[in-house]
């Protein structure tokens, strides 16, 4: 099979369409997103280009062909975030919460289960919104762990046919929806009898059973919905847990590959724009001498060093979510490089472009900062580097046989 680093006819069309919706709807959204204090009415300020984007297919395109969706492969996922994300990467986390939320579904979902929860995502109107209710305020990066450790403390109590869920969750996006009574769709990582597992709640479960504790203000992705929540006696249909009780350490390890992967495409939108804004100063600006400042050889080095590392990231990201979203094997590898590798990389390429500018690039008027402070939540989101990500290649490397040559099909 042979390997192409062009894109096809269509993946050039899906480029320019990506772009021109982002310079249509997100470019004065986050703009706008950033001038806002309060963080519910930011985030408020999102909905009307959402229904735009569902309106436009976006959406379905979020959504595996399998499913009734339109989505294609990893590089296309790659070249949509990276055009959005240009913009308003808070934007394509708020939308893209079905990524993370159905693969359980699709992984072992019932013929009605994956019906049922799916069908508020292929519409053609309105906001639809989902979340991955993984982290809770007291962290975590253990949360498979069994009693006597706290793990996962958010409980699912058998009822009769139905679980009463209790606890607290917090920074997944919309975790509060639109209105504060949740989103369409809430997948809860929850311990029942039988372990840590996965139970879905529809709207009409989380309604009036949903108190915001909460809502975080972020120094940048300023417009998700970034919340801690308290599920007080939420009851669920025993019939929405999905595949068996204690199953859930499994789906929703599988369920962040995916996303942990996009990591990688979202730092290449912040250093494309740093590079862009550190190159223009560069060229533009001599800072009392003589030639811009680009004609020093200090400031060039940094300059071709950033534009090397943007390249490779985006490379291993397109690699990465091909190989997430397409089913190989090795995707879980090729996905943790791309989230480590590329948001650790993020923060080291605009911290060096930071340097490039000078003092000039520490005001809060001067753009910089704000690809960096993007940059900086990278390496903690979906899956810190240190207390999750590290760990898990730290266990695929002790796995017996490991060969570290397979992922990239030269064993």
């Amino acid at each position: 099979m042979s390997v192409s680093f062009s894109l096809s006819p269509e993946q050039v069309g899906l480029k320019r369409a990506a772009r021109e919706f982002a310079e249509a709807n997100l470019r004065d959204l986050a703009e706008t997103v950033r001038t806002e204090p309060d963080p519910v009415r930011r985030a408020a300020l999102a909905r009307p280009a959402f229904e735009k984007a569902v309106a436009a297919g976006f959406l379905k395109g979020l959504i595996p062909v399998p499913f009734g969706g339109a989505a294609g492969g990893g590089v296309d996922a790659a070249i949509l975030i990276e055009e959005w994300a240009a913009h308003s990467p808070d934007f394509v986390i708020s939308m893209a919460g079905p990524l993370i939320a159905l693969v359980p579904v699709y992984e072992v979902g019932t013929p009605g289960q994956i019906a049922r929860f799916v069908a508020p995502f292929l519409a053609d109107a309105g906001a639809p919104l989902a979340a991955m209710a993984y982290s809770e305020p007291g962290g975590s990066a253990n949360f498979d762990a069994p009693p006597p450790a706290e793990g996962t403390r958010t409980t699912a109590v058998p009822d009769g046919d139905h679980y009463v869920i209790n606890g607290h969750k917090a920074w997944a996006s919309h975790l509060p929806g639109w209105d504060g009574d949740g989103p369409d769709l809430m997948t809860i990582v929850c311990r029942a009898p039988g372990g840590v597992s996965l139970v879905v709640a529809e709207r009409e479960h989380l309604a009036g059973h949903l108190e915001v504790e909460e809502y975080h203000d972020l120094p940048a992705l300023r417009g998700c919905l970034t919340a801690t929540v308290r599920l007080v006696d939420v009851r669920v249909p025993r019939a929405n847990l999905l595949g068996r009780e204690g199953q859930g350490v499994e789906l929703c390890r599988n369920a962040f590959v995916g996303s942990g992967a996009s990591i990688g495409t979202f730092a290449v939108a912040a250093m494309r724009r740093a590079f862009e804004v550190a190159l223009r100063f560069a060229t533009t600006e001599k800072r009392g001498g003589a030639v811009p400042i680009v004609e020093h050889q200090s400031v060039a080095d940094v300059l071709a060093d950033a534009k090397g590392r943007i390249e490779a990231v985006r490379l291993l990201s397109w690699r990465a979510l091909d190989a997430a979203l397409g089913g190989d094997p090795h995707g879980p590898e090729w996905a943790l490089h791309a989230k480590v590798f590329g948001s650790e990389t993020a923060v080291d390429v605009i911290t060096e472009l930071v340097k490039v500018v000078g003092v000039s690039a520490y005001d809060t008027a001067f753009p910089l900062l704000r690809y960096l402070n993007e940059a900086l939540a990278y390496p903690v989101i979906e899956g810190s580097n240190t207390g999750v990500r590290r760990r898990q290649l730290q266990a695929l490397l002790r796995t017996p046989g490991y060969d570290p040559l397979a992922a990239s099909g030269m064993a």
